[in-house]
């Protein structure tokens, strides 16, 4: 079983996750280009980050049974797996209290100036001089965008600190209870204290959140997104975060990834920024709940059995 993981990853993290795997399976680890291309022919797994399965690769995968995704899929043409007899699985759920702590970890930081203390501490800087602003949880109103296993989860987590929740799920139907509270596009973005998305990037989540939107939130809005960088007009929110529309951000995904070093959210005060390692926990790159599941859904359709979270049907 020969699987081609593709991307870009540390020595550290391609030992990390060739080990992961059982003895005797053929793990490719390469970033996108020409040797990528080579290990195309005859790899029965493609684990793709960075790049498009799309029909031009997809047309010299002779031996290709499964794409196998993490969360997010937006980079893989299914119906071109489909018509080529390839399944099509993404690990949804697999990362749920990873993605959310890692939104609960941004919360803290940001109301809490965790980052700015930090840096004052260790320039030893004079203590009578200390002049910030922060602020509770309890009684702020998160706004979750998507309530799937993730913004579930950080609802969950919300309750601990007293907080309301409002969520919009624009294909799900989500019972209002005591504590959480279904509302439309418009009123979530606009009451909430905390806006955190947790959708999918696809044709109609692709730029939704706009200048339009940024101007509907209350200017002293915390903004999140741990989801895709493509979700957010980028060039909008860092004109949104320089007028003071909203108050800051707390970002793990981009528009352009790795974050060009000279992106202007680099240079922001009103920003916390994270390496899009919100799913990855364990290590840079390497989530073990994720690549068991990997392996289990490679075994799967080893044995003839459909993938789990499969994202196509073959007939």
């Amino acid at each position: 079983m020969k699987i081609l993981i593709v991307g870009y990853f540390s020595e550290i993290a391609k030992s990390n996750i060739s080990r992961h795997f059982p003895e005797g399976w053929d793990i490719v680890i390469v970033p996108p280009g020409k040797e990528m291309l080579h290990h195309m022919e005859d790899c029965q797994v493609i684990i793709p980050e960075h790049i498009k399965v799309d029909d031009s690769l997809l047309s010299s995968a002779k031996n290709l049974k499964l794409v196998q995704t993490g969360a997010g899929f937006d980079n893989v043409n299914i119906d071109a797996c489909t018509q080529r007899g390839i399944w099509v699985a993404n690990a949804a759920g697999v990362n749920a209290q990873a993605v959310a702590e890692h939104v609960m970890a941004l919360i803290l930081s940001y109301y809490k100036n965790i980052p700015f203390f930090d840096s004052f501490m260790k320039n030893r800087m004079d203590e009578n001089q200390l002049d910030y602003t922060g602020s509770e949880l309890q009684g702020k109103t998160i706004g979750i965008i998507g309530f799937g296993a993730i913004g579930k989860k950080v609802a969950e987590f919300c309750r601990v600190f007293d907080m309301n929740v409002l969520t919009y799920a624009r294909n799900a139907v989500v019972q209002s209870d005591d504590f959480v509270k279904m509302v439309d596009f418009d009123t979530l973005v606009s009451t909430s204290d905390i806006v955190s998305v947790h959708i999918p990037l696809n044709q109609q989540t692709k730029q939704l959140i706009n200048k339009e939107i940024f101007q509907k939130m209350k200017n002293t809005a915390l903004f999140i997104n741990t989801a895709r960088g493509g979700i957010v007009h980028q060039s909008d929110l860092i004109d949104a975060l320089k007028n003071r529309d909203i108050a800051g951000a707390c970002l793990d995904v981009f528009e352009s990834e790795p974050l060009p070093t000279d992106s202007e959210l680099r240079s922001l005060g009103n920003v916390i920024l994270t390496p899009h390692t919100a799913g990855m926990p364990d290590g840079r790159k390497f989530h073990k709940k994720r690549y068991d599941f990997f392996v289990n859904n490679i075994k799967r359709v080893e044995n003839g059995e459909e993938p789990e979270s499969k994202l196509n049907q073959l007939l």
